[in-house]
């Protein structure tokens, strides 16, 4: 039996820390909302996007690619938020295989009273630890390894159903 070379790669560290730091935020962060018992974790995952993105709409294959969702769980997230009168889908007119999921007037309500809450609590942890440089900074490096990693990664395994492409939308 082999032995595993241990080495004292920094970039096993690095990437390990990143791992640990969006575990541990994910974990801050879902603890606040189920304490205030507003929204659930991973309706708010699927809601902020919503809610940030032009138009409040998303193409199903770009929400789950942007949530930590695989595509199924993705579906019965935008199944319960739908139920919930949050979202709605909508059906791409030039191909009707492509869905978008639409934040709703009652979506947008909700988010509006929840993210100023998230806001507050993002700033609580980020102003104790970074200076303004410091964010920039970081903000900076995470983009530019988040669109590497789109760009590199395009199907993010979605099967054919999932990619939800409307030809008029681009």
């Amino acid at each position: 039996m082999g032995r595993i070379q241990v080495t004292d790669d920094q970039r096993l560290t690095t990437v390990g820390l990143l791992f640990e730091s969006a575990a541990g935020l994910r974990r801050l962060f879902e603890q606040r909302m189920e304490a205030e018992g507003s929204i659930s974790p991973q309706s708010f995952d699927v809601l902020i996007r919503l809610s940030r993105t032009e138009g409040h709409q998303l193409r199903m294959s770009e929400l789950a690619a942007q949530t930590a969702l695989t595509p199924s769980g993705l579906t019965r997230s935008v199944d319960r938020l739908q139920y919930q009168g949050l979202v709605a889908r909508q059906v791409c007119p030039e191909d009707r295989r492509g869905a978008f999921a639409v934040l709703t007037p009652s979506g947008e309500e909700l988010m509006a009273r929840a993210i100023p809450d998230h806001v507050a609590h993002v700033n609580e942890v980020l102003n104790e630890l970074f200076d303004s440089e410091e964010e920039k900074a970081l903000d900076s490096l995470l983009r530019k390894l988040r669109d590497h990693l789109f760009a590199t990664n395009q199907d993010w395994e979605l099967t054919e159903q999932d990619a939800d492409f409307c030809p008029g939308a681009e």
